[in-house]
C-alpha cells in the first residue's frame, strides 16, 4: 500500500498541475472544432494513435524499451480503458449534442468522485472537512465561472439528458484511474503512459469500424490541426506528466487541475479571442482559487 501523503506539495508538483491545466484548458475548444467534420470515435483514436507514436518514438530515443508480462500489459489495459478510452468516447459524444461548456461543468465533478474513491482506497488520503468543503467552494465557483453556458445547455430533450450523463461517467473514469496510477505506477511513467495510449489505440480500432465511418471523412485544415494537437499536447505530453504527478502527489491534489482548467480556458479567451468575462467569471476565479487553498490546508500540527 503506497505511503500517506500528508505533507505539503513542493515547487515540482505545483508546476506540474499548472502545466497540465494549461494543456487540458483548452481541450473542448479543440474537440469542439475537430467535431464540426470528425466523429467521436474517429477523434478518439486519432488522439490516441497520434500520441502512442510519439511515445513509442519517446521511449526507444531514450534508450528503454518497451516491457513484456501479462501482468504489466493487463494493469495498462484496465489504465487505458479509464484513462482514455472511455472517457474520451464519452465526452467526445456528449460534446456532440451539448456545449462545450456545459461539458467542462460535468467533468469538473471529477475531484468529487475522486476524493470518495482515495478516502477508502488510498492510504493517507482521507475525507476530512477541510478537503470536502474546499472541493464543494471550488466547484461552486465553477458552476458561477461557466453558468451562461450551463443555462444555455440545460433542459431540452431526453438525448441531451443523456449525453450530460455521458460526462459525467466520463468524469467518474477519471476519478477511478487517479487512484489506479497511484496504486499502480511506481516509475518509468513514460513507459507507463506509452502502453496506456498503445492498448487504448488497439482496442478503438474495430470500435471505430463497426461504428464510425472514417474512410468517407474529408476534414480541412482546422481540425486537422486541432487532432494534431490534441493527440501530442493534452495527451503525449499530458500522459506522462499525468503518471508522474499521481504518483508523487496523489489522485486528490492531481484532481485540483480539474479546478485550474476552467481558469486558463477563461485566460485564452480573453487575450487571444478578445472575451470581456463579466463578473460572474472574476467570482467564480476567486471561488476556485479559494477552494485550492482549503483543500490543502492541514491545519496547524501538534
Amino acid at each position: 500500500m503506497p505511503a500517506p501523503l500528508d505533507r505539503r506539495m513542493g515547487t515540482a508538483e505545483w508546476l506540474m498541475l499548472v502545466v497540465l491545466s494549461v494543456l487540458w484548458g483548452g481541450t473542448f475548444f479543440f474537440a469542439e472544432v475537430a467535431l464540426e467534420e470528425v466523429q467521436a470515435l474517429t477523434l478518439v483514436f486519432a488522439r490516441v494513435g497520434l500520441a502512442a507514436v510519439a511515445l513509442v518514438l519517446a521511449v526507444y530515443a531514450t534508450g528503454q524499451r518497451m516491457p513484456g508480462g501479462i501482468a504489466l500489459w493487463a494493469a495498462f489495459f484496465a489504465m487505458g480503458a479509464l484513462n482514455n478510452l472511455i472517457p474520451f468516447s464519452l465526452i467526445f459524444w456528449g460534446q456532440t449534442r451539448i456545449t462545450g461548456g456545459l461539458a467542462a461543468i460535468l467533468n469538473a465533478s471529477t475531484p468529487l468522485f475522486a476524493v470518495v474513491l482515495a478516502h477508502f482506497l488510498v492510504h493517507g488520503e482521507r475525507m476530512t472537512a477541510p478537503r470536502i468543503g474546499g472541493f464543494a467552494l471550488g466547484f461552486l465557483g465553477i458552476v458561477l465561472l461557466m453558468e451562461p453556458a450551463a443555462v444555455a445547455g440545460i433542459g431540452g430533450a431526453a438525448l441531451q439528458v443523456i449525453s450530460q450523463l455521458s460526462v459525467l461517467c466520463g468524469a467518474l473514469c477519471y476519478a477511478a484511474i487517479s487512484v489506479m496510477a497511484r496504486l499502480l505506477v511506481r516509475s518509468d511513467f513514460l513507459v507507463a503512459s506509452t502502453g496506456t495510449l498503445l492498448v487504448s489505440s488497439v482496442i478503438v480500432i474495430p470500435l471505430t469500424l463497426a461504428l464510425d465511418t472514417p474512410w468517407t471523412l474529408r476534414p480541412g485544415a482546422s481540425s486537422v490541426a486541432a487532432i494534431v494537437w490534441l493527440g501530442v499536447g493534452p495527451t503525449a505530453i499530458a500522459t506522462i506528466l499525468y503518471f508522474r504527478l499521481i504518483s508523487s502527489a496523489g489522485p486528490t491534489f492531481m484532481s485540483l487541475v480539474n479546478y485550474l482548467s476552467p481558469a486558463v480556458a477563461v485566460f485564452l479567451g480573453v487575450t487571444l479571442l478578445g472575451e470581456q468575462p463579466g463578473a460572474n467569471a472574476y467570482a467564480g476565479l476567486v471561488l476556485i482559487l479559494g477552494g485550492i487553498g482549503l483543500t490543502q490546508w492541514r491545519g496547524r500540527r501538534t
